[in-house]
């Protein structure tokens, strides 16, 4: 099986969470949380790397929180996957950068299998916007 990191996956989760709530104010890392049914320690872990990377922003003190960095459809899962994992890639050797190149990469059909597989996931990510992320989300609560 190939996997999303849990890290990932909850970014994801937490970023549509401060998307819904963020109209009230600051979201609160607890209430992303409780939610979330995430570690409030994690949500600040993650948190921390959504805001290196430009994602959101942390408010400290009395009516702090959270809050987008940047407009919700303007951000998109590839945005919010890469800010946690780095570059997408399901191996190595279809990566641009990767420190220790395949050297069998000319002539290796595993390799162009991977790289087309790997393009079309980030197609997929990246055309995903967090604004729909999060209309979905309203939409699922709604059905509650």
């Amino acid at each position: 099986m190939i996997r999303i990191p849990t890290q990932a996956r909850y970014a994801l989760r937490t970023m549509v969470d401060v998307g819904q709530h963020q109209a009230d104010g600051p979201v609160l890392r607890q209430d992303i949380a409780t939610r979330q049914e995430i570690s409030a320690d994690y949500v600040a872990q993650i948190c921390r790397k959504l805001a290196a990377a430009g994602l959101i922003a942390g408010k400290k003190g009395p009516g702090g929180g959270y809050v987008l960095r940047r407009d919700a459809e303007g951000i998109t899962a590839g945005d919010i996957l890469r800010a946690i994992e780095g570059p997408l890639a399901l191996v190595h050797c279809v990566l641009e950068d990767d420190r220790t190149p395949c050297t069998r990469t000319t002539h290796c059909v595993a390799h162009r299998l991977w790289a087309r597989a790997t393009a079309r996931m980030a197609e997929v990510l990246d055309a995903s916007s967090l604004q729909s992320l999060i209309d979905e989300a309203n939409g699922l609560e709604s059905m509650r």
